[in-house]
């Protein structure tokens, strides 16, 4: 195994452990990693395998937004709220490193919902938010794993 090898292999954990702590780009961390990797060992299927990692990504980030989205606004949550949570989200990462994200859409949506419906309905809008980030995560989880996997094969190939 060369140190470009082992470099990817940390940079591709480092991916992963980004998706699961939400505090990095979990993904682009991963595909990027595939990339310098793909350059360093100079082969085809190591560009092949940056194309598919390229697709899985894009693949992922698209499910990870439309499934639990089209799920909470079933919920009655409206898409005005989730544009709303969205920027608490941003801002909460900024303020509170690492949880700060889920933490600030959740409270978003509880105290949006506390204004629209009142605080009985609140909590299942709130529910319903929970689910969304734990449905998003794993769908992201999912990606980077396969992502993981392909590199883990194709490594250990050539």
């Amino acid at each position: 195994m060369e140190l470009h090898d082992v470099l990817a292999a940390l940079g591709i954990m480092v991916g992963w452990i980004g998706i699961v702590l939400v505090f990095l780009p979990g993904l682009a961390i991963q595909v990027g990693t595939i990339a310098v990797w793909a350059w360093a060992d100079g082969s085809t299927v190591g560009w092949l395998l940056f194309a598919v990692s390229l697709v899985v990504a894009g693949a992922t980030t698209f499910l990870k937004y439309q499934r639990p989205g089209r799920r909470l606004k079933e919920s009655g949550v409206p898409t005005v709220h989730l544009m709303v949570a969205g920027l608490v989200a941003i801002a909460g990462f900024f303020v509170i490193p690492v949880v700060g994200a889920p933490i600030g859409f959740v409270l978003a949506i509880y105290v949006l919902a506390l204004g629209r419906v009142g605080q009985a309905q609140a909590w299942s809008s709130t529910k319903a938010a929970l689910k969304a980030i734990v449905h998003a995560t794993g769908i992201e989880l999912a990606g980077g794993s396969v992502i993981a996997l392909l590199w883990v094969v194709v490594a250990v190939s050539l």
